[in-house]
């Protein structure tokens, strides 16, 4: 085998996500995964620390970037939830719209395992308190800014759960946006 193979990550994390809807996530092993992309378990953990990884690893950090970067760039002005949102849909547009296709199977794949919940919950607590730390950083007390960072990944919760529906074709980013509609509807008096 080559020393290097040409998207490596990608062909891992596409058979680990058919493995995975195939036969279920407890019972397949990195071996598996690494053999039906062609690859050797040694390039698995070059690219992921292990099998959970798989499915997080090729977004998680470049969302907080984005999230984070978009956050410190918003316009002074804005309300805190709309410095939010702007930032979740520029990172909806610049990360997660290509991931649209496997979204639904990652959905149900982690909906099934208590140990994938427990780290979706864990990135979405990264997610939060990175925001909210840009947030701070713009001048906001503590409490408001995890509060505008909290609604905010509820905001895209919501939109990301209407994005995998079979025939939804709308861009997540519209779907955010709505979401916060949703929000105001909820929290603001008429």
């Amino acid at each position: 085998m080559p020393r290097w193979e040409p998207n490596a990550a990608e062909r891992l994390h596409d058979a680990a996500l058919g493995l995975f809807t195939a036969q279920g996530y407890d019972q397949t092993t990195v071996a598996q995964i690494a053999a039906h992309a062609g690859l050797t378990e040694r390039t698995f953990f070059n690219h992921f620390s292990s099998k959970r990884e798989v499915l997080f690893g090729r977004t998680s950090e470049i969302q907080k970037r984005v999230l984070v970067r978009e956050v410190r760039a918003c316009p002074a002005g804005l309300r805190p939830i709309e410095m939010v949102v702007r930032a979740l849909r520029a990172t909806a547009d610049e990360v997660l719209e290509d991931f649209r296709v496997p979204a639904a199977p990652r959905r149900t794949i982690i909906d099934a395992t208590p140990e994938l919940q427990e780290r979706e919950e864990a990135k979405r607590a990264a997610l939060t308190a990175a925001t909210a730390e840009a947030l701070r950083e713009r001048g906001l007390d503590g409490e408001t800014a995890l509060l505008a960072a909290g609604a905010g990944l509820l905001i895209q919760q919501a939109a990301e759960q209407r994005w995998i529906q079979p025939g939804e074709r709308r861009p997540l980013r519209d779907l955010i946006t709505e979401a916060l509609t949703s929000l105001r509807l909820v929290t603001e008096p008429e």
